[in-house]
């Protein structure tokens, strides 16, 4: 019978493996310490997730949140996804090279970093990028998006 999906960050950790939960662990504790004020952390499309609630911003395309940050940890690998560096024009290549700049290999997809160790991540990169862009910068890129609204 599988398990049933974890409904809070704390389930989702203790589903974990412990030498993934201390990975993970590490990385929200980084996320938490600089995530802009105003998003909100929860289980979002089953992942650890940092987002603009919908309180704040109601009107989205799927009725979702708006996803700022999700951390996840993968049958192969974890994934760190970073909805800022993919929708902020230049946002993608700025980040790039400040991960080229810290000597370690980059696996990224459009939004999707991809990793096996915390060794493999860069934290200040991780803290800067995590920090770099604020709810209401979030929503502008979000309507940018959309056409304007």
């Amino acid at each position: 019978m599988p398990s049933p999906k974890p409904n809070t960050v704390e389930e989702y950790l203790e589903s974990l493996p412990q030498d993934r939960r201390d990975i993970v662990g590490e990385l929200r504790r980084i996320i938490l310490d600089n995530l802009p004020e105003g998003y909100e952390e929860g289980i979002q499309f089953g992942m650890i997730g940092y987002y603009v609630p919908l309180e704040r911003y109601p009107v989205t395309y799927n009725k979702q949140p708006l996803g700022y940050v999700a951390l996840a940890s993968q049958k192969k690998h974890l994934s760190l996804y970073l909805m800022g560096v993919y929708a902020n024009p230049g946002g993608e290549e700025g980040f790039r090279a400040r991960w080229a700049a810290s000597g370690k290999k980059l696996d990224m997809g459009k939004s999707c970093v991809r990793f096996r160790e915390l060794a493999d991540v860069p934290l200040d990169v991780v803290a800067e990028t995590v920090a770099g862009v604020s709810v209401e910068e979030c929503i502008a890129l979000y309507e940018r998006s959309r056409g304007g609204r």
